[in-house]
């Protein structure tokens, strides 16, 4: 059943909910973005409240048509361009803060995730757009991980409020992403300082290979809602969450402690296939989906819902604008970040 209810804020949008879609605003019709971007200004405080209380927002019928476009829809919505680092996936940069939203295979689905949540600060808000929209699947699916963090086992989220999730990450030119492109730096020095400002661990296994460690907080709060969220990568990356044939070949290619990705609980605790399929079970339970059309927007608040990506057929071009930058310091960390595991 289809429900409509005023924004919180009251300031002149309509808020459409139904079963497993997100939060949908129609908008009027608009001549031009110049008219478009007037009506989103003039109602932000209300998308902004429904975003806060829903996780993420659709908003259908804008005139946006291309990455300049879209750059003013972003400029209308997000105050301040937040930057992507430690990158682990392809993207084509338009210039101005605009992203394709990935250049992953069609065929490959993507698991929700909180965008950057192993870095010390990331986006608070995300911005996607469709200019077109793909012949069938490709929705960028998003979830509420308030609700996760709430249906996850209890006993499980004790021990990650505890020692928090470690990410292993190894760069290279064969698998991953090869750190020049992560770091975005031509020389070895670069990358180590970054690393040491980041708290993350490092070594090089020859000129070409470096393998990272970094500890980082598996539940914060929200600096403005005050509500807990479940954000991190954790199931995301862990080789559990691999195709078996996959992982299978990753393994016999680069060996267990060799993929591009691998995670465990922040002490050092590999956990058991039971325990990530209960996590990523709570990720699918929580799914939203809803068919992009051309022209469409979602924001995401990016600490109360993670986002994913459907396989797809057909042509496909959804951007992304980072924005509204936090720093995890300010999130109420359960763990603090580390290089080191827990209790070490």
């Amino acid at each position: 059943m289809t429900t409509y209810a005023q924004s919180p804020a009251a300031a002149g949008i309509t808020v459409v909910r139904e079963p497993g879609k997100p939060a949908l605003v129609e908008t009027p019709a608009f001549d031009t973005m110049a008219e478009a971007t007037a009506w989103l200004s003039a109602r932000l405080p209300a998308i902004q409240a429904e975003l806060h209380r829903s996780g993420a927002v659709m908003l259908r019928g804008l005139p946006m048509t291309d990455a300049a476009t879209f750059a003013e829809a972003r400029d209308a919505l997000i105050a301040q361009r937040a930057g992507y680092k430690e990158k682990a996936t392809p993207r084509t940069d338009f210039g101005e803060g605009v992203f394709s939203s990935t250049d992953l295979p069609a065929a490959q689905p993507i698991r929700l995730h909180n965008e950057n949540s192993y870095t010390l600060d990331f986006p608070g808000v995300l911005l996607f757009g469709c200019v077109t929209a793909p012949q069938t699947g490709g929705a960028t699916t998003v979830g509420d991980m308030r609700r996760a963090l709430a249906m996850l086992p209890e006993d499980l989220v004790a021990r990650f409020a505890e020692a928090g999730w470690l990410l292993v990450r190894n760069y290279s030119d064969l698998a991953g992403m090869p750190w020049r492109k992560a770091f975005s730096s031509e020389e070895p020095a670069g990358a180590e300082e970054y690393c040491d400002a980041h708290s993350i661990g490092y070594e090089w296994l020859d000129e070409d290979t470096l393998r990272t460690r970094q500890r980082r907080s598996a539940i914060i709060t929200h600096p403005v809602t005050g509500e807990r969220s479940w954000f991190n990568h954790f199931a995301f990356w862990n080789a559990r969450s691999l195709d078996e044939d996959v992982r299978e070949v990753l393994t016999d290619t680069f060996g267990a402690d060799g993929l591009p990705f691998d995670t465990r609980l922040g002490d050092g605790t590999a956990l058991t296939d039971a325990e990530v399929d209960a996590i990523n079970d709570v990720y699918q339970a929580v799914t939203l989906r809803e068919s992009w059309q051309a022209g469409d927007l979602m924001l995401v608040d990016n600490i109360l819902c993670a986002h994913g990506r459907e396989s797809y057929t057909g042509d496909r071009k959804i951007l992304v604008a980072m924005g509204e930058p936090v720093r995890l310091a300010d999130c109420s960390p359960t763990t603090a970040p580390s290089t080191t595991l827990y209790g070490r």
